[in-house]
């Protein structure tokens, strides 16, 4: 099925054509671009000395030192009609560069990259570049956007989040490229995880020829769904009168990696298939457990909300044993399921999700599908279009993935594989045992995921295995090829060359 949203911007895209005005600026600067179904409001363009580029304030990572000179390119768009103010950043190195363009993805509902990612990707030789669809870069919540004036779902930045603003920036980021550089990018490359895997699928559904490669992680495929069934575990324990606590929902966990981490011959922490892991949640049915000073035993009611949690909704994936639940059964709601819920489904701010029962949630969960689901969703298995065009896509997810199921990307990438065939000839699938959403977490991984799609792109060496390493350094993995699984033959159990790939 086309996706209707991305027809919308085929027709917007051939019937307005509307130039920029050139950038006023010492060093570097724009000439005339044509942005097809858009308003230019203004353009700067200013050349900065590089140097260290800090993340935003909070963040605990360090700064991006020994940035190079580049310029510094700012376009704001408007659709007509829409009443929006769209923000596309592009960062061209002012030397190095490798003539490659880069399209940055962006993280729950923020659209957009910090100028911290930029600066990484500049110091790689990447011109580079940026949007904030029109939406408040808040990863967390929509507040500021999800509602009109009238207290009706704004659809037209639910668009420019979801796809519009996803084009526009391929477009404007290449045209200032070619202006700058006086050529045009040898090869695109989209990178991003969560949201901006999303954006990555979305990409090569909806506007197959923006990119030449597509490095899609962990991606939020599925939105309308998996968003609304990380409620499922406030909904269990509202449902049986029975909240746990954070050191309880620990202690299951620990007990399901007792249980199944040997599974796989190694004692590393990590369930290295999560369908192997049969851990009955009633067998930590009187264990005794300090929690903050309190010694608490487990009971048969707390092993059986753990039980429906881990089951999940009807209908849906269920929550791997294992990975942290905190996140989504923990006192506070996960904020990006509970907004959600309450502008774009309720259209009431103050909605309370922790008061759902079981009936209520499944026609959330409804709604929310037969609403968002040809917008937001990026489940088109049709990719013939990306495959013709000569694009190649890695995805890789965690299997611990607290947020988004790991299961919905193999699902997808299954019905990517009955629609179009040999889909290992153009998307390619690794699975991370161990891993959280994005990072984190006991298992190994990828080191460097986009060299992979850049190696396949330009020098057609499509990946077998992902090189991936432990968060603190002490072991590697080779991430294989779905569907593959990792098996150790012995040796190291901390070297990659201690495990090969087999069918599961």
């Amino acid at each position: 099925m086309k996706r209707m949203f991305g027809a919308l911007v085929a027709f917007v895209s051939a019937t307005v054509m509307v130039s920029i005005p050139a950038a006023a600026a010492q060093g570097c600067s724009v000439g005339k671009l044509s942005v097809p179904g858009a308003e230019a409001v203004s353009v700067t363009a200013a050349e900065k000395p590089g140097g260290t580029v800090e993340w935003p304030p909070g963040y605990p990572i360090p700064p991006v030192t020994d940035v190079p000179p580049y310029c510094d390119v700012t376009v704001t768009l408007t659709h007509p009609g829409a009443g929006d103010k769209v923000t596309v950043k592009v960062w061209l190195p002012v030397s190095g560069w490798t003539g490659r363009f880069q399209g940055l993805g962006g993280g729950g509902y923020s659209m957009g990259a910090w100028d911290a990612d930029l600066a990484t990707q500049v110091k790689l030789g990447y011109a580079v570049a940026t949007t904030d669809g029109g939406v408040e870069a808040n990863p967390m919540s929509p507040a500021s956007w999800a509602l009109d004036a009238q207290g009706n779902v704004n659809h037209e930045l639910l668009k420019n989040f979801a796809s519009r603003s996803l084009h526009d920036k391929a477009v404007v980021g290449k045209a200032v490229t070619q202006q700058y550089y006086g050529r045009t990018p040898k090869y695109s490359y989209w990178n991003g995880c969560s949201t901006g895997g999303r954006q990555g699928l979305e990409n090569a559904q909806s506007f197959p020829d923006d990119y030449d490669g597509i490095n899609a992680m962990a991606p939020a495929v599925n939105w309308d769904r998996f968003i609304v069934a990380n409620l499922w575990a406030q909904v269990v324990q509202n449902e049986e009168g029975n909240r746990l606590s954070v050191c309880e929902l620990d202690a299951f966990e620990k007990a399901a990696v007792d249980a199944c981490d040997k599974i796989d011959g190694v004692a590393d922490r990590v369930v290295n298939d999560p369908r192997t892991c049969r851990y009955d949640p009633a067998a930590l049915i009187g264990t005794k457990i300090v929690c903050d000073g309190a010694e608490v035993t487990i009971s048969r009611a707390d092993a059986e909300v753990v039980r429906r949690i881990w089951d999940g909704p009807r209908g849906w994936f269920g929550f791997n044993k294992g990975a942290d639940l905190s996140w989504t059964a923990g006192p506070v709601p996960f904020e990006i399921s509970a907004t959600w819920v309450q502008y774009f489904i309720k259209q009431d701010p103050k909605f309370d999700v922790t008061k759902l029962s079981y009936a209520e949630y499944y026609r959330i969960f409804v709604a929310s599908q037969a609403r968002y689901n040809s917008i937001i969703a990026a489940d088109d298995p049709d990719l013939t279009a990306f495959r013709r065009s000569g694009g190649k896509m890695i995805t890789w997810h965690g299997t611990d993935d607290s947020l988004i199921p790991y299961q919905g990307t193999v699902d997808y990438r299954d019905r990517v594989a009955r629609r179009t065939g040999n889909v290992n000839d153009f998307y390619r699938v690794f699975i991370a045992p161990g891993v959280d959403h994005c990072f984190g977490g006991a298992g190994a991984a990828p080191v460097d995921p986009l060299a992979a799609v850049v190696n396949w792109v330009e020098k057609g060496k499509a990946p077998e295995t992902l090189p991936a390493r432990t968060a603190d350094g002490r072991a590697s993995r080779n991430l294989c090829l779905y569907p593959l699984v990792s098996r150790y033959v012995g040796g190291d159990p901390n070297s990659a060359s201690s495990f090969t790939c087999r069918r599961g």
